[in-house]
């Protein structure tokens, strides 16, 4: 298999864009890539998307694209896994340029959700549980989240406010990220009186949708000369139980131990080598998850990280760097290249104040459902 770089990348700010259609987001990120890469045209199209369908109308998303950016004759496809969809067309990517088969590849990730109403865009979320066990008996994404948060809260003895800091430090790095949806800084005070939205999760518990659309060019890392070289160390995937309650343990992300162990062997490295996690945190309750089930923390700590001020920019495991899913957003479709894009701009020092000092290591961990999809790359600055 080719060693693989990343070339260029592209990104919208993330908003109620009504001025803009489904292939006027994706269009512009992708133009935006392309740009960066200093290239015209490329072999294949891979898009990630989850909701096109219910809330767009629009399927066929390869050929929607590659017809609008002029990308005519070569390969486009959709790839689907629920809010996972990003990483997912990435690694989907990936595998046809390491394996020779192409040359050079875009990847887009996007998502237009506010064309609908909230509560058609909750009916077309909740595709991505279980539609007989979970969906049919009334429990919502917020629902799953909130019943997993209280039994965290019962089983290790943590209050509330002790989630706090995530919310925090996300708001605080999306101020000084100007693609970020939400630019407003958060204290334990205002975290506390937010509105409840399902016990024990409230307002600021959760990430906002919005819509947006991420985008990189990848090709065989041979062919980059510009400096930093950004190349994909690892790529992994697993998966879970769809359903919660089939779980083993509700309160451990078995597809994120699994992926990340498996990315830490492709690149041989081991968690403490990690300089950044641009983590998956849809709820808070899930940044805790994904801390502990990645190797960062001990089973029932994940909290403690924050509480200790660990993930913030100059902190031991910087997290959510560019605000995260929290306070950047979650076009659900297009998050997982969001986190790509982040990741790379942070191996190569274009984070203004929430750079990390000296990062030559980052990750990115896209979920899918309720931790029944979890994919994580390791990007690497390899000068």
């Amino acid at each position: 298999m080719r060693k693989v770089a990343i070339l260029g990348i592209g990104q919208t700010k993330i908003d109620e864009h009504w001025n803009k259609s489904l292939r006027e987001l994706g269009g512009e990120a992708a133009f935006l890539a392309m740009q960066d890469a200093g290239m015209e045209t490329v072999d294949a199209l891979y898009v990630g998307n989850m909701l096109s369908s219910m809330v767009s109308g629009q399927n066929q998303l390869g050929t929607f694209f590659s017809d609008w950016i002029g990308l005519w004759k070569q390969e486009a496809v959709k790839i689907e896994a629920a809010c996972g969809s990003g990483a997912a067309a990435l690694r989907s990517a990936l595998m046809a340029v390491a394996s020779g088969d192409i040359d050079s590849a875009l990847v887009v990730g996007v998502e237009k959700m506010t064309d609908k109403a909230g509560r058609d865009v909750t009916a077309a979320l909740a595709t991505a549980a279980d539609a007989d066990y979970e969906v049919d008996q009334g429990v919502s994404f917020v629902g799953l989240n909130a019943l997993v948060m209280r039994r965290y809260m019962h089983e290790f003895g943590w209050k509330h406010e002790d989630f706090a800091p995530f919310a925090i430090n996300a708001h605080a790095n999306a101020m000084h990220n100007p693609y970020a949806r939400l630019h407003e800084i958060v204290t334990v005070e205002k975290f506390e009186r937010s509105s409840m939205v399902a016990t024990p999760i409230n307002l600021l518990d959760a990430s906002p949708v919005g819509d947006g659309a991420a985008a990189a060019i990848i090709v065989p890392a041979e062919k980059v000369s510009r400096k930093p070289r950004v190349v994909i160390a690892a790529s992994a995937a697993a998966t879970d139980s769809i359903a919660v309650h089939s779980r083993r343990d509700p309160l451990f992300l078995q597809a994120a131990y699994a992926s990340s162990k498996r990315a830490y062997e492709m690149a041989g490295i081991k968690p403490d080598d990690i300089d950044l996690f641009e983590l998956h945190d849809a709820f808070t309750i899930m940044a805790a998850l994904s801390l502990e089930a990645s190797g960062f923390a001990e089973r029932g700590q994940g909290v403690r990280l924050g509480l200790e001020n660990a993930i913030s920019p100059q902190g031991r495991l910087p997290v959510c760097t560019r605000g995260g899913l929290k306070a950047r957003g979650h076009p659900v479709g297009a998050t997982g290249m969001y986190q790509i894009v982040e990741v790379v701009q942070q191996l190569r020092g274009e984070c203004g104040k929430t750079q990390v000092d000296g990062a030559k290591i980052g990750m990115a961990q896209n979920i899918g459902g309720s931790g029944a999809t979890i994919l994580t790359h390791i990007l690497r600055n390899d000068d």
